[in-house]
This record gives C-alpha cells, structure tokens and sequence, in this order.
C-alpha cells in the first residue's frame, strides 16, 4: 500500500493497530516484549544445556556402573538388560562378525573397540572387548574417548555417554577378560527416545523472530517518515496532492496534519493574493481605458505618447504582479518533456524576429571506465551528447523563466547563447551574454522583486524577471546562480533529470 494516499481513500485503508499508537508507547511495549523473548530464549537454552549435561552425566555413571556388574556381578542399572549371547552367535563375536549376530539391528554398521587400562586390570588382564553394532552409522574410533592413564571402569562409562550423544540405538556386545560374551541393550537408557527435549534451537529461533520483528518495525516506521519527508521535498517540482493522509503512528500522523494545515493556510493566503489582485487589475482596467480614450483627444502628440506610455507601463506592471503571484501559486501540474527541443524551438523564435539568440551545440563527455584485468589504468572515452534530455517540469513556467533570462541577457548584453550541460542526475541550461556590465555580485543583490540595476532608465521592466526564474528553479527542486562566462555575464538555471 502507498504511503501517501487520496484522501477520499483513507476510510478504506485503516493501518494495523501497531502504526495507530504512539511510538513511546510501543516502545516501551516492545522494549517489554524484548526482554521478555530474551529472558525465554536463554531459560530455554540454559534449562536444555542443563538437562542435557544431567543425560549424559547419567549414562556416564550407568556405564560405570555396567562395568561394575560386569567385573564383580553388582547390582544392574536401570535402564540396561544384560544377557549372554548364544554359543553360535558367541563364535561370531569371537571372529569379529558381530553384523552377523542374529539380534543385531540391520542394516548393521559395526565399530569394534577394547579398552585395557591402568592398574589394577592391566595387572590383571582385565581386557574389555566391544563391538558396537548401530542400525544408523558406524562410529569414528577417534571420537571415542581415549583409556589411556584411567581405569576401564571410567573409559566405559564415557564410552556410554558418547553414545548418548547421538541420536541412535546401538547394541552392545562386550566381553570382559575370558568371561562369556555378553549383549547389552541400553536403548532405554542412550536411545533417542531417553534423549531430553531440546529447545535451543528454538531459542535461537524466538531470538531472530523478536529481532526481525523489532528491526522491520523499526526500518518501516523509519521508511514512513523519510517517505514522507521525500514527498514534501518533491512536491514544489512534482506536484501533489491537497492534503497527506499516512498510515503511521501517531506522531507522524499529527505532523501530517499540522503540514495539511499549513499548506491550506499557504494556498489560502496565496489565493487572496491572486484574487485582491486580480481584482486590482480589473478595476484599474476601466478607468486606464478611459484615460487612453481621453488622452487620444490630446492635441500635442508627444504628451499624448507619454500618457498613453505610462497607463500601459502601469497595466504592464499588474499583469507582471499577477505572472509572479500565479508562478508562486504553482497550479501547473508537472510533465515530462524534451528539455533540448523547448530550447531549440524558443531560439527559433527568437530568430524568427530577428533577435541574435543562438543555440550552443551540446559536448560530448568523457566517461572513465574501470581498470583492466591486466592493469589498473583506467580507459577513457567520448561519449556523444543525448538525443533528448527528458526531464519533469511545468512546460508553461520553465519556458516563461528561459525566456526572461533570454530577454535579460538580450537587454543587457545585445546578444543571448543558449545551451545545455547534462550529468547523470542534474541539467543545467545555460543563457550567456555578450558584454554585460553587471558582475555575478551586482546580480545577487537584484534578485529580490522590484529590485534593478543601475540602468533602470534606459531598459524597461519593473525587476520580476529574475525572481520569477529564481521561484520556478525552486518549484523544479533546482536553483538559479550567475556566473563569468567566457564572452559575458552567464545565468545558471539548474534542475532535476527525471
């Protein structure tokens, strides 16, 4: 759903519960929630680790215990059944085939170990042999643990919990010294069903929800604002709507309604302005009809010209007001257009009537390529100016401010070169003149309206134009700046691509 919605749409999209509350709220509710997830998540981890260690600290002392019963006949452990294996099959695990012994599990995966220890059973020659026949993998001799300097008894009973650690049912055939051949069952002891229930992944599960959840939350309501930030910045060169609806939390929604508020206020007050004006213009229309009449029953043709010069000079004045009133107004809705083709065919205007504006031809660029994979010089080459510079403007306003800087520089300099300079993101069009006697200083300090320069007396106009320029650069996201050009005085009206 969009950020930024219709207002006849906002009864249709009401937000989740969590972008209608205020952020303090739902930070401390989600601060709550944190620490609540993460003091579950480490119970869970810690109470698995412990009941864990507690399974296998079971099986170590069951298989102590085991060799115990074994060696001098003590009481079995629970969990375990002992029983002597067959003559047939007891021949087998003589030979080493315990895969072939009938209650062996299949498939069977056999691993053989003999543990002979420290004094006292090496003294005595106690020797255990084992065979380990598992129906799931065949256990590396190197991961079981290791005798050497400890009694068998011990180097059982870690023998037994190693078992535990996997998830499978293994059988045991043991035989101590030259004692019988014995089959050991533990499954209800190290099988997987005796295994504890482990919930650390779990854990780590609940720890990346609670951190996605916190973190997407966090990066939208973040998104909302810039989103909203962006569309305000824009809005003067792209235009938008009457007023902003967002679905957000509280504190974004009141600052779009406080920004509503004052762009009604803004275009209230703007629109006073157009009608006090307009009204101005209209009612002084009348009267300067008459006085034109009026004045055309002078006698004396030259205080007739100057009459007639200053009521058009004071309605030219009121259209000149109103032209600065409606461009800060903005109503034109923006478009794309070929910026290159609005210059070309305004300089064949300016021909037409025979004014000398002519068309500077765009430079190719040089780009830079990346290094090679045999050296890192990077290549250069030339690349030909576009066909078209699209940008999105307002048609009506943009060429008005190109042809008051064109009108500046033909009133000032005798001559207008007009051009264009691109990169990947920006336009700048360029308007040159031939000659001036104004500097970029003298410039900046006649762009408020009604200021001029020195020459007010010999070039007409009542000192909008530059300010007109400088409000619809700003409207585009652009500015307008002065510079020395290589013939003479050169204006900089820069823009947005795109």
């Amino acid at each position: 759903m969009s950020l930024l919605m219709r207002p006849d749409k906002v009864a249709e999209s009401a937000g989740p519960l969590l972008h209608r509350v205020r952020l303090s709220t739902l930070g401390l509710v989600l601060i709550c929630a944190s620490f609540l997830s993460a003091f579950l998540a480490g119970w869970l981890w810690f109470s698995s680790a412990l009941n864990w260690q507690a399974h296998l600290s079971k099986n170590y002392l069951a298989g102590v215990a085991l060799y115990e019963t074994m060696r001098v006949g003590t009481a079995m452990p629970e969990g375990i059944v002992l029983s002597p294996l067959p003559p047939r099959d007891a021949s087998l695990a003589d030979g080493g085939d315990f895969g072939q012994i009938e209650s062996a599990p299949k498939p069977a995966f056999v691993t053989t170990v003999s543990f002979l220890g420290n004094s006292p059973d090496r003294l005595s020659g106690q020797e255990l042999k084992l065979g380990i026949v598992s129906p799931a993998l065949r256990y590396a001799v190197s991961d079981l643990p290791s005798t050497e300097g400890q009694p068998v008894a011990l180097a059982f009973g870690a023998l037994t919990r190693s078992l535990a650690t996997f998830c499978s049912e293994p059988l045991l055939y043991a035989q101590l010294g030259d004692q019988p051949w014995l089959e050991i069952d533990g499954t209800a002891l190290w099988g997987c069903e005796a295994a504890p229930r482990d919930y650390r992944l779990f854990a780590i599960l609940l720890t990346v929800v609670a951190l996605a959840a916190l973190s997407t939350w966090a990066l939208d309501t973040s998104a909302r604002f810039e989103q909203f930030a962006a569309a305000l910045r824009n809005r003067r060169r792209l235009g938008g709507p009457e007023s902003y609806s967002v679905d957000g939390p509280a504190e974004l929604q009141e600052i779009v309604a406080a920004v509503n508020m004052t762009l009604e206020a803004e275009r209230e007050q703007l629109r006073k302005r157009v009608i006090v004006l307009s009204g101005v213009s209209h009612d002084l229309g009348t009267p300067a009809t008459r006085l034109k009449l009026r004045a055309n029953l002078i006698s004396d043709p030259d205080l007739r010209d100057k009459f007639v010069g200053d009521i058009e000079q004071m309605t030219d004045m009121i259209e000149s007001v109103l032209t600065y009133t409606r461009a800060e107004l903005a109503a034109e809705t923006p478009r794309e257009l070929s910026l290159d083709s609005l210059l070309a065919a305004m300089v064949d205007d300016y021909e037409d009537m025979d004014h000398p504006v002519s068309l500077i031809p765009m430079k190719p660029r040089m780009i830079e390529g990346s290094g090679s994979l045999f050296s890192s010089k990077r290549g250069q080459m030339w690349v030909p100016g576009p066909e078209h510079v699209v940008v999105t403007a307002r048609p009506v306003s943009l060429k008005r401010a190109i042809a008051n800087l064109i009108d500046n520089a033909l009133k000032y300099g005798r001559r207008a070169s007009v051009g264009l300079e691109t990169t990947y993101d920006r336009v700048v069009i360029i308007v040159e003149d031939e000659g001036s006697d104004m500097s970029p200083e003298d410039i900046d300090a006649v762009f408020a309206p009604f200021e001029r320069g020195e020459n007010v007396g010999t070039v007409s106009g009542f000192g909008l134009g530059l300010t007109i320029v400088a409000t619809v650069a700003e409207q585009h996201g652009g500015r307008l700046w002065f510079e020395q050009g290589a013939h003479g005085l050169r204006a900089c009206l820069d823009i947005p691509r795109g």
